[in-house]
Parts: C-alpha cells; structure tokens; sequence
C-alpha cells in the first residue's frame, strides 16, 4: 500500500535520516544530544553546532553561523521551532517572521529537536555568548514537558524527564559493565536493570503530570526572565499548537497522515488523555498564572490558531508539526498576538 507521508509530505523522510529518533544521535555533554551540524540539503541546513539557518529579506543567518550586526531576535523551543515538517530553510517560524510577518529585525532559530524546557534554558546559557544583542526572545514551547510526565518517576530526577533517557541509562549501564570486566571484575549483564520499588515505577496520574509539567516550565522560564532582564530583551512565552488542542477533528490529509503514523508508533496510546482540548486548556490556565506571577507574557496558540484556519485547512504534518502552510499561519498569528513587527 503506499504511503500517505511519502506522496504529501516526502521531506519528512529527510528529517528522518539524520533528525529523528531513527536517524543519527548526535550525544553532547550538558544537552545530551543536538542536531547533526554542518548538514546541507534542499530541506534543512545547519551550521558547525547544529543550529538550523534561517532566512529573510534576502539574507541567511544561525547562532553558529553569521550573526547579522546590530540585535537580533530569537525564536526558542524544541523541534517545532527547529522547524521539523517545513520543506525548506526558508518555511520553517523564524524564517516566516524574518522573511515576511515581523521582518523589522533578523529572527535566530535557537529550536532543539525533542528537548524539554532544562535542555531548552541549557542551550541558551551555552551559547548566548554567540549573539551578543538580543531585543526579543519567544519561547514556544510546551508540550514535551507534558508529554514526558508521562514517564515512570523514577526517570523525572531533579529537572524532568528527556527523550532517549532509557537509551541513555542503557549505554551508562553498558559503559560500566566494560570498565568492570576491563578490572577483573565479573561481567554484568549487557542489559542489567536495576530492582526499582512499585513507587519508582509509577506513573503519575493526570493531575499529577500537569502538575510536574507546569512546576518544570515555570521554575525554567524564572531562569529564563532573570537572564532576559539582564540582557534587556522583551521575553514572551507561548504555548505551542498541539493538533488536539486545536481542533476535534484533523483536516482529511491530517487524518490520513495520523492514521499512518498511528500504525508506526500509536500517538494516542502513548499520550492518551492528555491529547483533548479540554487538557489543552487546563494546561493553559495554568501556565498563564504561573507566567503572571513572574510578570511574563502568556499567549496560548492552540484557540487562536483554532479560530484562524477552516475544517479544510492542512495545518500539520503529524500532531505537533506544521506544514509549509501551518508554518506561515503560526507566524503571522504570532506577529499579530504578540504586536511583531
């Protein structure tokens, strides 16, 4: 049968080779992990740290790479602002800011692939020092913190959850089991799991992953306020669109699209319950409060974006990455909530 995601969105398979899950790992120290660096091709170009190029009015620029003289302004947050699903450079959110809604100021892509808010505020704090004039920072982002309270506790530790963590617990588990055969010491299993209480292995219920999710992101973006004060940058947060969130039903290539992608790794099933509008909003009215009590901006992108497109409207690759159309749209509904210009 063929493939709905390879007929209307055959960039994806690009994303897949080298910046997903199933492509190449790139494992750094402090970040875990970051996008493959100095990769060209006619859908995603990084520089020499994996940052992805943005482009406008003619001109191209990334953290790693040129740095446009004067300040600048920054679009943070994880793959949907690294712009997974666009089909160039030049569709991804901060190319559509740079290029045509907000075009007063050159716009930097500071997205991290599947990182949650720590690895969000850790890649800023690393690489700050490369763009030393910043008058705007928006963090759009969200939910991968939701997402990864759903994981059993005892994978939470101190700042949440991460993607790949099991992965990473696997290789340190391997790492020691050869030191301890290289001394003399008797091997261990290539796999050995450590015996974890019924506690450890818990998942928290609804409640207690929205509370675990919104504890995260606020105590991150107090972090985030303090370094933006100090850099007297205008600091604005904005809960991502979630195609749930969005709308009840898909557009038809979005069904179609999500019936595949169900069948390769069940999107629902892993995130059941958190997947309504109704949590959608519930989230929302939360992180608004906690972004009100650290004087932040909030501004919830799931009803205006609801309110802004048709039943008909393919918004989504999958559902939380947009399309060339979806990537344009959030844009200018940013430009426009947050008085871009």
């Amino acid at each position: 049968m063929a493939s709905h995601r390879a007929e209307l969105t055959p960039q994806m398979l690009q994303y897949a080779e080298k910046f997903d899950d199933r492509g190449e790992i790139r494992w750094l120290p402090y970040l875990m992990y970051f996008h493959a660096a100095e990769h060209h091709s006619e859908v995603v170009s990084t520089d020499r740290l994996g940052f992805r190029l943005s482009e406008g009015r003619g001109q191209r620029a990334s953290v790693g790479g040129r740095v446009p003289e004067g300040p600048v302004r920054l679009i943070a947050g994880s793959s949907s602002v690294f712009g997974i699903g666009a089909s160039s450079d030049a569709a991804t959110l901060a190319s559509r800011l740079w290029d045509r809604h907000a075009p007063g100021g050159p716009w930097l892509n500071f997205g991290g692939r599947s990182f949650n808010s720590a690895q969000e505020l850790l890649l800023f704090v690393l690489y700050r020092h490369l763009v030393p004039q910043i008058e705007e920072i928006v963090l759009f982002s969200g939910f991968n913190n939701l997402g990864l309270a759903r994981l059993p506790r005892w994978m939470q530790g101190d700042s949440g959850a991460f993607f790949n963590g099991h992965e990473y617990f696997d290789q340190v588990a391997e790492a020691r089991a050869r030191k301890h055969k290289g001394a003399g010491h008797p091997r261990w299993p290539r796999r050995r799991t450590p015996e974890r209480s019924s506690a450890e292995l818990s998942v928290p219920d609804l409640g207690g992953q929205l509370d675990l999710a919104v504890d995260l992101t606020v105590r991150h973006l107090d972090n985030w306020n303090l370094l933006a004060q100090g850099l007297g940058a205008r600091l604005t947060f904005v809960l991502q669109p979630l195609a749930p969130w969005v709308r009840e039903r898909p557009a038809p290539q979005e069904k179609l699209l999500f019936d595949e992608l169900d069948g390769i790794a069940n999107f629902s099933e892993a995130y059941g319950d958190i997947c309504t509008i109704d949590v959608g909003r519930r989230y929302a009215d939360r992180l608004r409060r906690g972004c009100e009590k650290l004087g932040i901006p909030f501004h919830d992108m799931n009803p205006v974006l609801g309110a802004a497109i048709s039943t008909t409207d393919w918004i989504f690759v999958d559902r939380i990455h947009f399309t060339d159309e979806g990537h344009d749209i959030v844009a200018g509904l940013l430009a426009e909530q947050l008085a871009l210009r």
